[in-house]
């Protein structure tokens, strides 16, 4: 991924300040140097580079190295300051509430990814605990609603739109009275103009008839520094607005486009980070360069973890601890990680493993777990609840029917008892660290 690419730029460029024997001048002005280009091949304004390099320059070999840390951890720092100051402040996060209807439009030129973007926050806030709704107010594109349709029946969310009205206006108005009970009610309008100017005065009309809790510019991260002229004049237009930036997992003008709307002021909230949709996160510049930098992030990790943790019955919980851990209840670790996403973005949240972690032994992670959970899914209940029953004829008939090896079945069961032994050594502590610790997998 792209952003990826200018993350390890970025990661190398500090390594080896890390790896240099004195931190000198010249280890700074390489430093410099290295920061620079990867900004630039991310599609990042050539002025922003200079700016932001020039002023890392300064504070690096100028300022006074506080007491207690190395000028090396000085340098580190700076970086990450600036890197963070350049993307701009902490954003007012979109705050929705229980039984506090929060009315959020989205406007975006054509192509944008808006209707995906729609689905994407109402599954964010959904899984907040809130109950959104969506609706349908694009009466131009063909499919719009079809599209909205089927991804709101995937996140289990209702929709109300008219395929035989024309009004946008008329349409949000029904909706809103549709959806009196529902929390956070997001409005998908039409992205037709390719017109900057035209979409605003539309979005103001919207805004002026419709009178939104927030109204969102959906942009996309692909069109880079092109992303400067759609924010500056939102952010004329309306003083409520905010910018969700889309597409940022497989362009590399990403940087560029990030770049270019904090440039103008306007508040990034939300950032796509991948094709699912529940690849959606707030966009806090401190934690993005730190998973930039290699550094990880582990408030976003943990957030992830609270979402998708799993309440276990005390007496299942009682059970567990006392040793009788099901290869069910493997399973169900599985799929909660799952939930949580693609495991090597996991993996990358963690300080330290961000871009030290092979590619291969990334994929091989990714690949164990597929393969186990297919193992698991082959097996019959009684195997499931008593995995002692396996003998080397039913390992050859699971390998058979899960498309696997028995090598594969084994690793498994291998992989199940030492989980097994771990859950019966925190018997002492009378609770699960499910989902709070970690497991302690080891992919072959």
């Amino acid at each position: 991924m792209a952003l990826e690419r200018l993350g390890s730029s970025l990661y190398e460029a500090l390594k080896k300040v890390f790896r240099a024997s004195i931190v000198d001048e010249a280890a700074v002005k390489e430093l410099v140097r290295n920061i620079q280009r990867a900004l630039l091949q991310a599609d990042v304004n050539v002025k922003l580079v200079l700016d932001i390099s020039k002023r890392i320059e300064d504070r690096a070999l100028k300022e006074k190295v506080p007491p207690g840390i190395s000028r090396r951890d000085h340098v580190i720092t700076v970086v990450y300051e600036e890197l963070t100051r350049f993307l701009g402040e902490k954003p007012v996060p979109i705050k929705a509430e229980p039984r506090k209807r929060k009315v959020i439009m989205l406007v975006g030129i054509q192509g944008s990814g808006k209707t995906t973007a729609a689905a994407k926050l109402a599954r964010y806030f959904q899984k907040r605990g809130l109950k959104p709704a969506l609706i349908c107010a694009d009466t131009y594109r063909p499919g719009a609603y079809a599209q909205l349709q089927q991804l709101a029946k995937r996140i289990n969310v209702p929709l109300y739109g008219d395929l035989k009205a024309k009004n946008p206006v008329k349409i949000a108005f029904e909706g809103l009275k549709h959806f009196n009970d529902r929390d956070v009610i997001i409005i998908d309008t039409a992205g037709r103009h390719k017109e900057e100017r035209e979409l605003i005065k539309e979005m103001k009309m919207l805004e002026r008839k419709i009178k939104p809790d927030e109204v969102v510019l959906v942009i996309d991260g692909t069109i880079g520094q092109q992303a400067m002229v759609q924010a500056k004049a939102f952010n004329e237009a309306t003083p409520i607005g905010s910018i969700l930036v889309t597409k940022l997992d497989g362009s590399a003008r990403g940087g560029g486009a990030l770049s270019a709307v904090a440039a103008t002021g306007a508040p990034i909230k939300f950032i796509g980070t991948g094709e699912k949709i529940g690849d959606i996160e707030p966009f806090i510049p401190s934690r993005f360069v730190g998973r930039l930098l290699g550094m990880g992030d582990l408030e976003t990790l943990l957030e992830k973890v609270r979402e998708a943790e799993v309440k276990v019955p005390e007496k299942k919980a009682k059970a567990i601890l006392s040793g009788k851990f099901t290869l069910t209840d493997m399973y169900e670790q599985f799929e909660t990680m799952r939930g949580m996403g693609p495991f090597r973005k996991l993996l990358k949240m963690i300080p330290g493993l961000s871009y030290d972690l092979p590619e291969e032994k990334l994929n091989m992670a990714e690949d164990s777990l597929e393969r186990w959970r297919v193992i698991i899914q082959s097996m019959t209940p009684q195997e499931k609840e008593n995995p002692k029953l396996f003998n080397s004829s039913r390992i050859k008939r699971v390998a058979r029917g899960s498309g696997t090896s028995e090598k594969d079945v084994k690793a498994l069961l291998k992989q199940y008892t030492m989980m097994r032994k771990m859950m019966k050594t925190l018997r002492r502590k009378k609770k699960l660290p499910f989902f709070r610790k970690g497991l302690p997998l080891k992919f072959k």
